[in-house]
């Protein structure tokens, strides 16, 4: 009986402890709060545990391996992305020899491009071939970066594919970046 006694204050205190909450400064008129509570370390982990899950299915690897806007014809590879994404990188992968990449960037309206194609393999022999203005006229070739202006508005290609002046491996993965 006395042990219950000595528990019940204990219990009742535990019961009645309020969250800490801290107030941080005040940025684009807008305050944030910051609650620490146990049950939020608990829901974090929960949730990282289900990003973890949606990142590993099936169909999840299959867009990040395939992408979005992309299209395949024989050994044409064609992605689209908007200008308003600028500046962007993404990832591709030249799985045959002879394989091009046709990066078209619509409702581009900025007086230049500045594109980079990076890899890590050491003896990959890629490049961007041409590029195409809003106007239909084409330009190059150029190396793995290109800094080019642009006169008009509208869809802008860049090209990359192997370069025939040189040699080397045409297969593996890449990223272009563009600004």
């Amino acid at each position: 009986m006395k042990k219950s006694l000595l528990l019940i204050p204990l219990i009742i205190i535990s019961c009645k402890k309020d969250p800490a909450v801290t107030e941080t400064q005040n940025k684009d008129s807008m305050a944030l709060t910051k609650q620490a509570d146990s049950a939020a370390v608990v829901d974090s982990v929960a949730l990282r545990k289900k990003d973890s899950i949606i990142n590993n299915a099936p169909a999840t690897k299959e867009v990040l391996r395939t992408g979005v806007m992309r299209n395949l014809k024989e050994d044409q590879i064609v992605r689209t992305a908007d200008a308003g994404q600028l500046p962007f990188t993404l990832g591709e992968e030249f799985t045959k020899d002879g394989q091009e990449l046709i990066l078209k960037i619509t409702d581009f309206d900025k007086p230049t491009i500045k594109a980079k194609v990076s890899t890590k393999a050491k003896d990959f022999n890629i490049r961007i071939n041409q590029i195409k203005l809003p106007n239909g006229d084409y330009d190059g070739p150029f190396g793995r970066e290109i800094t080019h202006e642009i006169d008009g508005k509208g869809e802008v290609w860049l090209i990359i594919g192997k370069s025939n002046m040189a040699s080397g491996n045409t297969k593996g993965s890449f990223t272009v970046s563009v600004e």
